[in-house]
């Protein structure tokens, strides 16, 4: 996973993830870490909270894509078909939030 990250780029990730060293890592590649540092550690580094916010985002959204039987599962074998099976969740979920109560 790391290998895909690159100069100019962010890394979002959990409290698990957080280290000197991948930091350092990052670091060096030219990466940005938004991690959650864990609550334990003396001197915290900074976090971007409305980076965060929208990784929290993006997790409810694959949280809600995971309902689809289909998806979950991974029924589909071939991409193109798998590919618009998730297109197709996405917008019933998308239309879902943007549905008229009217």
């Amino acid at each position: 996973m790391l290998d895909t990250v690159g100069a100019g780029q962010t890394l979002l990730a959990d409290a698990a993830y957080d280290s000197n060293r991948l930091r350092e890592r990052l670091a060096a590649v030219g990466a940005r870490a938004v991690i959650k540092p864990i609550p334990r550690r003396s001197t915290p580094p900074p976090l971007d909270r409305h980076a965060y916010r929208r990784r929290n985002r993006i997790e409810r959204f694959f949280s809600k894509l995971k309902h689809y039987r289909a998806i979950a599962t991974r029924y589909e074998k071939h991409d193109a078909n798998f590919l618009a099976l998730i297109k197709l969740a996405a917008t019933r979920i998308w239309l879902r939030v943007y549905e008229s109560v009217a």
